[in-house]
């Protein structure tokens, strides 16, 4: 699909757009927007919304053909809800999810929206807003089928239409959206193959490739250097299984060279038995999705690739299976992790944490600016949240608070929103283990929060955040498939970083 910025002024008017279609919004007074009413000529738009055929709610939509004196061989109306100088942003994202929906399946090749300004919102954040619909609603996950879907033509080239003195601001952001969709859409398909395709070395190999594509640097250390760097927490989770563990390391440095480096860290559990902790059966092939936290770091380094993005970031992904056999780790075994703390494992279903600790551990030789680690953590992160907001924890501090704030500016800018969680002192109680340094649990009580206090243990070095993304990562049911966050957050937050 291509986008392209369409302004409008007193030279280019909505009514004079020659086009497939054009979408306009309505409201639910029966009431037209500002192009809703050039449009208007003869009065068959107000006549449509007098009579009920649209209700002009959020997200209802009606196409009318042929209307009289406008260029645009079709009209897409879409509700906006209650009638306001400038529309809010869950209306203005409905409309162009409907939009999206309605144009799937249209014979037109192109279409052009003409929707209302945004509520505290400039042009950049509506291109980033439409874009990501439309792109969602093209979005396929049958690569892997014999047979595939044919059936959607739908419209293939879209203007976003903005006022002419926002042209040159929208045109940057059309640039950057893309990029943000097609990272988003790297992270969906790796999160959607299945564990016997999307193993540590197709991880490794996907890297490898985004680096040669953007000239980043690439060093994808195997299991003999793990063993080297002392990386026993890491390699015990990986015992079980035959596939080989790889531990990758992407360098983005579009920064100046003495500039620190912002570092993302993600868990790449490609696939989750619980290992002798074994995990009941039902359900347990979304545990392919446990590398969410690897997909979305990948895909966020790819993004900022095609931006061109004048940042040093750095990614690191640990990744293995956790799989039993005879080898496999056992609970009540104890490791000595990078960092030389010791780990009493009662549960090897708490895996990502162990891959994790050694990761954290390893990225203080890059001097961060400030570390964000990425990983479908915990359950008990879902029972807290459910699937709205990803989790994010951080130490309390102002260096902390000023990261943490950070990432939540971008969760709002991006829809991709997250909720700050506590870590105190107090939680580390239910870590402490008679034979080691810590536990690797420390019960059902507070389950994300005791996790995240056990990365922290291995964060004194740097500033640093965690997001537990268990919840927001991928849908199940119907719906069943990756989500492609946290990229939309990660991006913002990186774009925001390099000013």
């Amino acid at each position: 699909m291509d986008f392209s910025i369409k302004t409008f002024d007193a030279k280019s008017t909505v009514n004079a757009t020659k086009t497939g279609c054009v979408v306009v919004g309505v409201f639910e007074n029966k009431k037209l927007s500002s192009s809703a009413a050039a449009l208007d000529k003869k009065g068959e738009i107000a006549a449509a919304l007098k009579s009920g055929d649209i209700t002009g709610k959020i997200g209802s939509s009606l196409l009318l053909r042929n209307v009289a004196d406008v260029a645009a061989d079709r009209v897409l109306l879409v509700g906006l809800g209650e009638e306001a100088a400038v529309v809010s942003e869950k209306a203005y994202s409905q409309a162009v999810q409907a939009a999206a929906r309605a144009l799937s399946g249209l014979g037109a090749n192109d279409a052009t929206l003409a929707l209302p300004a945004v509520k505290e919102r400039d042009a950049a954040w509506s291109v980033r807003t439409a874009v990501l619909a439309f792109r969602e609603s093209i979005f396929r996950a049958d690569g892997l089928k014999s047979k595939k879907d044919t059936s959607s033509t739908g419209v293939k080239k879209i203007a976003i239409g903005v006022a002419a003195t926002e042209a040159t601001a929208a045109k940057h952001a059309l640039t950057q959206s893309v990029a943000l969709a097609n990272g988003m859409d790297l992270t969906k398909e790796l999160g959607n193959l299945p564990p016997n395709v999307c193993t540590p070395t197709y991880l490794a190999t996907t890297a490898k490739k985004i680096a040669t594509e953007y000239k980043m640097g690439i060093e994808i250390l195997d299991r003999k250097q793990l063993q080297a760097l002392k990386m026993n927490s890491f390699l015990s989770v990986t015992n079980g299984s035959d596939e080989p563990p790889k531990f990758i390391v992407l360098k983005h440095m579009g920064g100046k060279a003495k500039d620190a480096p912002t570092v993302l860290v993600g868990k790449g559990i490609t696939f989750d038995s619980g290992g002798i902790s074994l995990k009941p059966g039902a359900g347990m092939d979304e545990m392919k999705y446990d590398m969410g936290g690897a997909a979305s770091v990948i895909g966020t380094m790819r993004a900022i690739g095609e931006m061109k993005l004048k940042l040093n970031v750095i990614a690191v992904v640990p990744t293995c299976e956790n799989m039993p056999s005879g080898s496999a780790t056992r609970p009540g075994d104890i490791v000595t992790s990078m960092s030389g703390q010791t780990i009493e494992i009662l549960n090897t279903d708490a895996e990502g944490r162990l891959i994790l600790c050694d990761a954290l551990t390893y990225v203080e030789r890059f001097k961060p600016a400030a570390v964000v680690d990425v990983a479908t953590l915990t359950g008990a992160c879902v029972t807290s949240l459910g699937h709205h907001n990803t989790g994010l924890f951080t130490r309390h501090d102002d260096a902390h608070d000023k990261l943490a704030a950070e990432l939540l500016v971008a969760g709002k800018q991006t829809g991709d929103t997250a909720w700050r969680m506590p870590i105190e002192e107090a939680y580390n109680e239910q870590l402490k283990s008679n034979f080691a340094d810590m536990a690797n649990i420390g019960g059902p009580a507070g389950g994300s929060i005791t996790a995240a206090c056990f990365l922290e243990r291995f964060t004194k070095k740097y500033t640093w955040a965690h997001l537990d993304i268990a919840g927001t990562a991928w849908k199940s049911g119907a719906a069943k498939g990756s989500t492609g966050r946290p990229v939309p957050m990660l991006t913002a937050f990186l774009i925001n970083r390099a000013g």
